[in-house]
This record gives structure tokens, sequence and C-alpha cells, in this order.
């Protein structure tokens, strides 16, 4: 589907709701749900069962969660807005004492 800048950012150890987290864009609304739902339609067909999908409606940003693995697809625009990347990847800092 040609999805654009794609990564994969490793959660284990980092988050109890999933281990990966795939975050990739579409070039306008409509390529971001084309791509969706071509992925929806694929991990049903590989026999996830578990699958919840938000923001179709839209296609501003979609995200499918299927346990293990949550997929982010976003308009370029939004991607930046939200920076998951940098949200999920920078290392935490320390707390000052006071």
């Amino acid at each position: 589907m040609k999805a654009e800048e794609t990564i994969t950012i490793d959660l284990r150890g980092k988050s109890a709701f999933s281990d990966y987290m795939v975050v990739t864009s579409g070039r306008v609304n409509r390529h971001v749900g084309a791509i969706a739902e071509n992925v929806a339609k694929a991990l049903k067909e590989s026999g996830i069962k578990k699958l919840h999908v938000e923001g179709l409606p839209n296609c501003d940003w979609v995200l499918i969660d299927c346990g293990d693995v949550i997929l982010h697809v976003f308009r370029p625009e939004v991607r930046e807005f939200y920076n998951l990347e940098r949200l999920w990847t920078q290392s935490p800092t320390p707390a000052k004492t006071l």
C-alpha cells in the first residue's frame, strides 16, 4: 500500500499494554484509510481474532490494536503533531528532588 516512513518501536519493558508499536504515514485521508483497511483485513485473514480499529471514519489517524502490536497510521501533519516516536523512544529523565 506504499505506506511511508514506517518505524517499529520496541515497547517491551516500557508498556504493559503492548510489546511493539508500528507507526507509519499515508499521504492523505484516503491513503490512510486504505492502508488501515488492508492491514486489518490481512490480520483477520491470518487468524488474529482480537482486533480493535479506531479512527476509520475520519482517517486522520487510524489505530489498529491487535494485542501484542499496535499500529498507528497517520496523515503526515497529524503524525508530526502527536510525535509518538519521540514520546516512546526518548529516555526518561530523573525527577528532581526538592
